[in-house]
Parts: structure tokens; sequence; C-alpha cells
């Protein structure tokens, strides 16, 4: 009984104020839609910046690995003593380490969908929404 209420005190409108709210209906809408674009992408954001972190993280871990393996062959050449093999060992642990921070943060990466989905779903809700109004 309401919705019918509602049906006639519509039709007893003139056109102008109709139009007027619809286009604040409108208004609001894109107002919404825009703040969750900016959830979203923001949360996205978050997401590829903490990945890139790793990254960062796990090139300066491998940087740190290429200089011990180098401090390695040098001692090695230079003098053939033990102390070689020390510094092999913990430059392979280190860029083992930095290998795993890489890949994880690479797989990471690509397996990430940076579409905003929510917001290109509620658009198109949206979009067949207005073309009703609009009939």
């Amino acid at each position: 009984m309401q919705r019918l209420n509602e049906n006639r005190s519509l039709e007893n409108r003139p056109l102008g104020d109709l139009f007027g709210d619809l286009a604040t209906d409108m208004s609001n809408l894109v107002r919404q839609e825009v703040q969750l674009a900016k959830v979203e992408i923001s949360n996205k954001a978050k997401f590829v910046g903490r990945n890139v972190g790793y990254l960062v993280v796990g090139g300066a871990v491998a940087y740190a690995a290429l200089l011990a393996i180098i401090a390695a062959i040098i001692m090695l050449l230079a003098k053939a003593v033990p102390h070689w093999g020390a510094a092999l060992i913990v430059g392979a642990v280190v860029g083992g380490i930095g290998w795993l921070l890489i890949g994880k943060a690479m797989m990471a990466l690509q397996q990430a969908d940076l579409t905003p989905r929510e917001t290109v779903e509620t658009l198109k809700e949206d979009a067949t929404w207005m073309k009703e109004q609009i009939k």
C-alpha cells in the first residue's frame, strides 16, 4: 500500500522536481562510488607497497650475499686459507635468504589482482539503475 502511495505522490510531482531528485540521487551515487574506489585502490596500494618492500629487502640481502661471495673468492685466490670457506658458506646462506624473499614478493605481485572489481561491479549496477530511472 505504501508503494502505491509513493507512486501516486510521484505522479503528482512536477517533472522538474523529479529530475532534480534524480540529479541529486545520481550525484550522491557518484560520490559514493568515488569513495569506494578510493578505499579499494588504497587497500591494493598497501599490498603492492608491502611486496615492493620485500623486493627491496630481498635485493639488499642478495647484494650482501654477492659481496660475501666476492670476499670469499678474493680470500681463496689471495691466500688459499680456510677463511674463504666460512665466507662462502655465509654468502650462500645470505644469498638463499635473499632469493627466497625476492621469489616470494615476485610471486605475490604476479598473482595480485589490482583491478577495483567491487567498484566496477557497482558502476555496472548504477548504470542499470540510471537507465531504469530515465525510462
